[in-house]
């Protein structure tokens, strides 16, 4: 391999999570340079973020050297798809592995991105102060330098094992009412922010019991003016009687107030009334990046809609994926069926793999996300808000004033899974077990603190080691639900044509 390295900065689009990110971007890169170094490379770096997918083009086409993304911040997959893919020169996506900016969401987002579309990669990451003293890591930059390359432990990859009865018996009968009618879900927009992974479009859709049906979400401007003040009023009402705590006007929130709170609910009858006008099951909302400075956040709204206690609400909670992430709304639709199939509440919350980190010697990952987590997570009361907060969301990403929905989830077993294409454009099915952990006080702030204090947080074990899913894991995203329905989803995934990729340090049994 050539002793010549080119390191380059995938970047948000957005200006200020960009700034926000650079002294951090700087310091990644010299310790990455000096691995490099320490391995005998002779390491370039591309000046400057690549902010659009003309300047991954224009920068990295003409590379044939060896190639390092540093991801220490939110980026677009096509910030560094488009500029390497159809190449074969050695790719290598690093990391600094921490919660502050959340460089391991892209680098994670870019992976499973890559993957899709056919294009080899390799995943590298250190937490370590001084990356030269950290000797996994440099073994495995090593291994890249050397052969292109790096190979991960498959120890904790499964297939599908033999499914217990009852799993298969829940499974036929969720399986039996999509055939007879099958899922509709409403797109308002395609995928956000660059997620090449999360976007199947009906000729996977179709195959697998899904149908799609696009709306242009500039729509909602229109559509928020038919929403009267009286059902707005009822609205602001209900969410205030069932319990959520509204975090107006506090420091660094002043423009945050209940007019922004009942133009979010505003927002949230509008996109209730085209899921009614057009009979639709689920839902995938884009929101950024089109909406950003014309309408309030979308989370607010998101949040409700994963609630099964919401405004003008039947009872059950309509399955809701943040940033329109169809590889996200497919696992939670049906995960939801298969929860009131066994006759439990049908809640599945939608989160990042942000950061994570040992507590009492047991890895907890922080899922971490500004959308689509339901109250259910907060409270397991399906009549109740309580445990609900909204903080304003941090303006340098949302500069039109409005609240997230927030709280703590409790401790509990769960279920998780993500749904994404291989190179091959086989529909796979990631499944796992796990628990949701309660972390004393002080832990739990520290890490939120140190991560989004305005988001949804979860404390995580995912059932196999983190090594698994930073190398394995195809998605920034995660569907997560309380109990064990990890059979039924098997057998359900096995049905609609999923190939099922099982996650577990422990023996699979179904």
């Amino acid at each position: 391999m050539s002793k010549k390295v080119a390191i380059f900065w995938p970047g948000d689009y957005r200006s200020k999570p960009n700034e926000w990110a650079l002294a951090l971007s700087r310091e990644t890169t010299e310790q990455l340079v000096a691995a490099l170094r320490k391995l005998g490379r002779s390491p370039y770096v591309i000046q400057d973020y690549l902010t659009r997918p003309d300047q991954a083009i224009a920068q990295l086409g003409p590379i044939d050297d060896p190639v390092v993304g540093v991801f220490v911040h939110w980026t677009y997959a096509p910030h560094t798809v488009d500029g390497v893919v159809g190449k074969e020169n050695p790719l290598l996506l690093a990391s600094n592995f921490s919660g502050t900016w959340p460089g391991l969401v892209a680098l994670l987002n870019t992976g499973a991105s890559l993957e899709s579309v056919g294009r080899s990669a390799s995943r590298v990451w250190t937490d370590a102060p001084d990356w030269t003293a950290d000797a996994r890591f440099m073994d495995r930059l090593d291994e890249w330098c050397s052969t292109g390359q790096i190979r991960y432990d498959t120890r904790e990859l499964h297939g599908a094992d033999a499914i217990a009865p009852a799993a298969a018996a829940t499974a036929l009968k969720v399986l039996a009412a999509i055939r007879q009618q099958r899922i509709l879900a409403l797109m308002l927009g395609d995928t956000s922010m660059g997620m090449i992974n999360g976007y199947f479009g009906p000729r996977v859709l179709y195959k697998i019991g899904f149908s799609e049906h696009k709306v242009d979400q500039a729509w909602l401007i229109d559509r928020v003016k038919t929403v009267s003040n009286a059902r707005v009023d009822q609205a602001f009402r209900f969410v205030q009687d069932k319990g959520v705590v509204f975090h107006w006007k506090e420091a660094d929130a002043e423009d945050f107030t209940a007019e922004a709170t009942r133009e979010q609910l505003r927002g949230y009858l509008a996109v209730l009334d085209l899921l009614d006008e057009f009979k639709a099951d689920c839902l995938g909302w884009q929101y950024q990046l089109g909406l950003l400075k014309l309408l309030p956040p979308s989370d607010f709204a998101e949040g409700l809609l994963n609630s099964h206690a919401r405004p003008e609400g039947n009872g059950h909670a309509v399955m809701t994926s943040t940033e329109a992430d169809q590889g996200n709304l497919i696992p939670m639709e049906l995960m939801k069926r298969v929860l009131e199939s066994k006759g439990l509440p049908g809640a599945v919350m939608f989160h990042d793999v942000r950061w994570g980190a040992k507590h009492d010697g047991r890895f907890l990952w922080v899922l971490l996300n500004s959308g689509s987590c339901g109250a259910y997570a907060f409270n397991h009361d399906v009549k109740s808000l309580q445990g609900v907060h909204s903080y304003r969301q941090p303006a340098g990403y949302f500069p039109v004033p409005g609240g997230t929905f927030t709280g703590v989830s409790l401790a509990g077993p769960i279920t998780w899974a993500r749904a994404w294409l291989d190179r091959t454009g086989q529909p796979v099915m990631e499944l796992g077990r796990g628990e949701s952990v309660s972390l004393p006080e002080d832990v739990r702030e520290a890490w939120w603190r140190g991560t989004t204090r305005q988001w949804p947080f979860m404390a995580a074990d995912l059932g196999c080691s983190m090594e698994t899913i930073m190398a394995h894991y195809m998605s920034n995203h995660i569907a997560v639900a309380y109990g064990d329905i990890f059979g039924a989803m098997v057998a359900l995934s096995q049905s609609l044509g999923f190939k099922v990729r099982i996650m577990s340090s422990q023996p699979v049994a179904a």
